[in-house]
């Protein structure tokens, strides 16, 4: 069954955050896939078992908890949200898989616009090279090994983060999703700690040089997404 796509726009991120549960909880073994693409006005979100004390000085921005995995993150104007809305057990592919999928879609994305995103081992998103967006080389601290069941310790020498993940999955079926850094006010980010950790620098394709229009970004990242997340 193909995802079904639609471009939203700027919308209310309460009301969308609404709308994905409310589809999740009535949903049916027939019901279809939905891809849900759209950027918000500028809010900070904070993951169920977010630490506030990663929020530092959030001023005049408001910030709403969700249900979503991972910690605190900015959403706001010049960012593409996608949020796919997949019925797991039909897709027949399990959560890590999933998360793998959505990383893919992006780095694919990424590609589209000539950068290399890269994934950092116990950190879900998409990171770029400082020095050298562009470059394909394998980062130094990658791949890393698990050692016994402790995860490893991220490393982000040199590194920008592009893209943040945060997911919920309930009866199988997902909701929430990623969020891709275009062309946004980026100082928000440094009132937090992003995604939980202290000092992460957070890029966008403006900052590195890639200047595109949203509407390009978001019709590239849906195509690959709706292209990484069939069954």
């Amino acid at each position: 069954m193909a995802i079904d796509l639609c471009v939203l726009g700027r919308v209310d991120y309460a009301a969308t955050a609404q709308a994905m549960q409310d589809y999740t909880a009535t949903r049916t073994p027939e019901s279809r896939d939905l891809l849900w693409i759209c950027e918000h006005d500028a809010l900070y979100t904070q993951g169920i078992a977010g630490k506030s004390d990663h929020i530092l000085r959030p001023g005049n921005i408001p910030v709403v908890a969700t249900n979503r995995g991972g910690q605190v993150t900015f959403h706001g104007p010049g960012q593409v949200v996608a949020y796919p809305l997949i019925d797991l057990q039909r897709a027949g592919y399990f959560v890590k898989e999933y998360v793998y999928r959505i990383e893919e879609a992006v780095i694919r994305t990424l590609a589209h616009f000539g950068v290399t995103g890269h994934r950092v081992a116990g950190a879900p998103g998409i990171y770029v090279r400082l020095d050298d967006p562009h470059s394909h080389a394998l980062l130094p601290q990658r791949p890393q090994k698990r050692v016994g069941a402790a995860a490893p310790v991220p490393e982000f020498d040199g590194l920008g983060k592009i893209a943040a993940l945060g997911i919920k999955v309930s009866r199988h079926c997902t909701y929430h999703g990623v969020a891709l850094n275009i062309a946004m006010d980026l100082e928000p980010f440094a009132r937090i700690n992003p995604c939980g950790y202290a000092g992460l620098q957070t890029v966008d394709l403006s900052t590195i040089g890639v200047h595109t229009t949203w509407e390009e970004a978001a019709q590239v990242l849906g195509q690959q997404l709706s292209i990484r997340l069939a069954p």
